[in-house]
């Protein structure tokens, strides 16, 4: 299951950061309607980075992973319910023990609906009163996407996990 260039009619592209991308990509892995992801780097100005590269925190890129989905089995909604779920989003460039602004907390949207539906669930969110904190979650266009090393790729399955949750 991996993001490719051109995708199916009916189906959409959709894209967060939220630390570390092994773990996200996991969580999104499990849901229904999620056909493909792919863990990646996104955001930045370096082309095709390399991980080695986006670690030292100079490229600009987050790790991030890229799905593509069927609206009709899965909402942006409960996709973005399922994101704000799986990280702390107010905490500005960290998630757990991983710290630089590759861990940055973002959404990335594909198209006006999605900007609208992450701005909105974030109001909704930080007026909540679940956070203490200000949400610190970056709501920006969607850049290119680079595929990550693919021992990055389905890390925790490969690896016999099931996942992670750092906070």
């Amino acid at each position: 299951m991996e993001v490719r260039d051109t995708i199916e009619a009916g189906t959409k592209k959709a894209t967060f950061a939220a630390g570390c991308f092994w773990g996200v990509e996991a969580a999104f892995r499990e849901v229904e309607g999620v056909i493909s992801t792919a863990a990646g780097y996104t955001g930045g100005a370096t082309e095709d980075p390399s991980y080695e590269e986006v670690c030292t925190g100079e490229t600009g890129h987050a790790e991030a992973v890229e799905l593509v989905y069927d609206p009709n089995l899965v909402t942006y909604d409960e996709l973005l319910d399922l994101f704000w779920s799986i990280h702390d989003p107010t905490t500005r460039d960290r998630q757990g023990p991983d710290v630089g602004s590759q861990y940055r907390s973002a959404v990335f949207f594909h198209d006006p609906r999605q900007e609208e539906a992450a701005r909105s669930a974030k109001e909704r969110l930080q007026s909540s009163g679940l956070y203490r904190r200000e949400i610190v979650t970056e709501i920006v266009p969607a850049s290119k996407f680079y595929r990550a090393e693919e021992y990055h790729q389905r890390y925790f399955e490969k690896h016999g996990r099931k996942g992670c949750r750092v906070w």
